[in-house]
């Protein structure tokens, strides 16, 4: 089990990088005449023929579940609210990823429905978490470091869900798709935040467990 923790961090790493890249190139796959600016990822991934973007969903809820795992094994502050809402953003995504909105312009269906409230509560969970977390981290010595950058993450994924919150209903939908990836851009940039203090603390140890003296 122990090889495994220590597999966490890099594995959180490389499937959150992986994902983030998948997503930029699956901007390019699909229907010409939608326009980034105006269409949700979500409606994106229905016409990416090529599925490029579900799976950059599910790589990142697997990611984000690598990436809360190796937190709880290096005995991060998380355990409590902030590992459940982690939790519920980790799994909202894998839904989502494998039960699609319906094309842009049709009717909701139930599955759109549902991927509709994944989507919401995947939004909304990260940057709440992030709020919770940023008093523990500020008052552990070993997260100190990133309870700054954490706490500005969070407000921007506060402002980014009021933001999206507003063009989805009385905003007419002006502008949701540069809403949407913004406050993803935000969420995304606080889970490298995390992982990439994680692995830096393992990689410390490690050192740390190699240079020291046997007896």
């Amino acid at each position: 089990m122990a090889p495994l923790k220590r597999l966490y961090p890099l594995l959180a790493c490389s499937l959150i990088l992986f994902s983030v890249v998948a997503i930029v190139v699956g901007q390019f796959d699909p229907d010409p005449s939608l326009d980034p600016m105006n269409v949700t990822i979500s409606e994106y991934a229905v016409a990416d023929r090529g599925g490029v973007t579900e799976v950059a969903m599910a790589v990142m809820g697997l990611g984000s579940f690598a990436l809360l795992a190796g937190l709880r094994g290096a005995g991060a502050p998380v355990r409590g609210m902030p590992e459940r809402l982690m939790t519920v953003w980790s799994g909202a995504l894998f839904v989502a990823a494998i039960i699609p909105t319906t094309p842009l312009g049709m009717d909701l269906t139930l599955t759109a429905q549902i991927h509709r409230y994944v989507s919401v509560a995947a939004f909304v969970s990260l940057p709440l978490a992030a709020v919770l977390l940023v008093p523990r981290l500020a008052a552990d010595e070993r997260w100190k470091a990133v309870a700054r950058p954490v706490e500005w993450l969070a407000l921007a994924g506060g402002l980014g869900v009021l933001a999206i919150t507003y063009v989805a209903l009385p905003g007419d939908r002006v502008m949701i798709g540069l809403v949407e990836r913004g406050l993803l851009a935000a969420e995304v940039a606080l889970l490298g935040v995390l992982a990439a203090r994680l692995v830096h603390l393992q990689w410390a140890r490690l050192r740390a467990t190699s240079l020291a003296p046997i007896s």
